[in-house]
């Protein structure tokens, strides 16, 4: 066979920056520090502190453990910000449905489980543009692989449902990390949301009393509680989706 014809191996090039394209240490070669503990005590520390306070340095000391012991599993912040990642979309859970007719409140109950992780990990809206090749990790292709079945279920064809798991996807993922976004800078604050809107409810009714649809719509939801408005926007929106998703489909 000549050189040019030999078969060769699957790339492991580091220069792909992503933690899940570097060949995996033997398990005689893995040090005290597991993986797992480096990945559950950063999500602890992001979770308390916010992205913020993520380092190596840090981390290190939080574990009691050197650089060499973390280095070992991760080979800079970004890959750990990839492990991070995929393991908090381990913690979506997609509704098994037994018919089409479930199908349409089995994605409407995925959207809200998707955003109820999201909000209980509100430094993920400040890694998005960061998380490199996350959609390799094992939880998101779990995840991508439940929600392609539940899409199945409900009449879509393999290519329908993954445009239709990408658009869901989109919508999700920009409405939940905008409320995570303002979730952390209310936190910064140091006031409740409902403190910070009474405080500013003067100067929104001042600043909108030339726009008389903009006043009728902050009088409208402003109604009820805030986080109940939120959750409610967002099944209203995701029902918009899905009934322009299953327009398509009968097409």
């Amino acid at each position: 066979m000549s050189r040019a014809a030999q078969p060769t191996k699957p790339s492991s090039d580091p220069s792909t920056g992503s933690v899940w394209t570097r060949p995996q240490r033997s398990r005689r070669e893995q040090p005290a520090l597991s993986r797992d503990q480096i990945v559950a005590e950063a999500i602890a520390l992001l979770d308390a502190d916010g992205i913020e306070a993520l380092s190596m340095r840090k981390l290190g000391t939080r574990l009691n453990a050197g650089a060499t012991s973390l280095y070992t599993h991760v080979s800079n912040k970004d890959e750990l910000i990839e492990l991070v990642v995929d393991q908090v979309y381990g913690e979506i859970e997609v509704p098994k449905v037994a018919s089409r007719a479930e199908w349409r409140a089995a994605a409407l109950e995925c959207g809200n489980n998707a955003r109820s992780v999201i909000l209980g990990h509100p430094w993920i809206a400040s890694v998005l543009g960061e998380m490199g090749m996350s959609y390799l990790g094992p939880n998101m292709l779990r995840l991508t692989e439940d929600m392609l079945e539940l899409f199945e279920s409900g009449g879509f064809d393999l290519v329908q449902g993954g445009m239709a798991l990408k658009t869901i996807w989109s919508y999700i993922l920009g409405i939940a990390a905008t409320e995570a976004a303002w979730m952390t800078s209310l936190a910064r604050s140091g006031q409740s949301e409902d403190e910070w809107l009474a405080g500013m409810a003067s100067i929104a009714e001042q600043a909108i009393a030339p726009y008389p649809r903009m006043r009728r719509l902050h009088a409208e939801q402003t109604a009820g509680a805030v986080d109940e408005t939120r959750r409610s926007n967002f099944d209203v929106g995701l029902g918009f989706i899905l009934d322009g998703l299953e327009a398509q489909r009968r097409q």
